[in-house]
């Protein structure tokens, strides 16, 4: 019985995987098509008030708010702050400044590497030797997947602080939301979550966006389907998978999926921007995946060793592992 429960577990874990990977590299392809003749600011504002009137509207018919105390919308707000404010306008800075999409989610894709090193000081958590290869894997063929791209930019240098500065700020947002889990013993929904980032992050764009004019928007049906598709795949598809997985399979096994998004991004880029896709880049690929195979099977069997672990009499088995290596 726990076999066959256990499947679907797998194929739902592996199929959110997926549309994580797909929705989150679409949040780099879509400024790179419609910011053309549009501020970047006007599309993030008009990607992230409606939707933040609207989520705010279903978490007050469904009374998803009335258990969470004050004291923690205040912290899902910080975490909002950096997770969706600071790491969004970042990633538009950088594509308006003419870094290429796969370049972007290249630096982007650093992220796995400093969350391995910072686990074990700031959560307690170890990282394996088995995780790091795969990580390291990882990250060279994230290295090998944009490297095409580099030699034919023009963005100004300066425009590449901004990738950098995305992903610090969601690297900050990741562990100050596994710290509030920790800490507090509180399990936000994914709902609410979503809720108060998005608010936050509306209720900050739109004076930054008046300083800046570009609060209007303008008349193109092309700006508004643009604006759809940014809220519901960048936005309620990947932060929303984003955070479930957190829970789901780990901080670790998490990162690693990241490196997938600068081969998906770059491959979307070559598809739809005539970015440069060399056999360099297929290989990159395959070291990518390979890396993302080697962090997700020792997790899966550290999983199994835990339970083995917790099940014998007395902790025998359990003493000495010093973290399971999950979030």
């Amino acid at each position: 019985m726990s076999k066959q429960i256990g499947i679907p577990r797998v194929a739902v874990t592996v199929v959110a995987a997926a549309a994580f990977v797909l929705s989150w590299s679409s949040g780099f392809v879509v400024p790179a098509i419609a910011t053309v003749d549009v501020s970047p600011l006007t599309l993030l504002v008009w990607r992230f008030v409606p939707l933040a009137v609207l989520l705010l509207a279903v978490t007050a018919f469904t009374g998803a708010l009335r258990e969470v105390t004050w004291a923690e919308v205040r912290r899902q707000s910080a975490i909002g702050l950096f997770a969706q404010f600071g790491y969004c306008t970042a990633v538009y800075a950088a594509i308006a400044g003419g870094v290429a999409t796969g370049t972007t989610a290249l630096i982007d894709a650093v992220q796995p590497l400093v969350v391995a090193m910072l686990v074990g000081p700031l959560l307690g958590l170890r990282v394996r030797g088995a995780q790091w290869m795969g990580l390291i894997a990882g990250a060279v063929g994230v290295l090998l997947v944009v490297r095409s791209q580099l030699d034919g930019s023009v963005a100004d240098p300066l425009a590449y602080v901004w990738p950098a500065v995305a992903m610090a700020c969601l690297v900050i947002g990741t562990f100050m939301q596994r710290r509030s889990a920790s800490h507090t013993g509180m399990h936000v929904t994914v709902l609410v979550t979503l809720t108060i980032h998005v608010a936050v992050t509306a209720v900050v764009l739109v004076p930054v966006a008046a300083v800046f004019g570009a609060l209007a928007p303008p008349a193109s049906g092309s700006f508004w389907l643009a604006v759809v598709f940014a809220s519901v795949f960048p936005t309620l598809g990947a932060y929303g998978l984003y955070w479930w997985l957190l829970r789901r399979v780990g901080i670790t096994a998490l990162n690693a999926l990241l490196f997938l998004v600068a081969p998906t991004t770059a491959a979307a880029g070559a598809l739809l921007l005539g970015e440069p896709l060399t056999l360099v880049t297929l290989a990159g690929f395959a070291l990518c995946g390979a890396g993302v195979a080697v962090v997700l099977v020792s997790e899966k069997r550290e999983a199994r060793n835990s339970r083995v672990g917790d099940r014998e009499p007395c902790g025998v088995g359990s003493a000495g592992r010093g973290g399971d290596g999950r979030a």
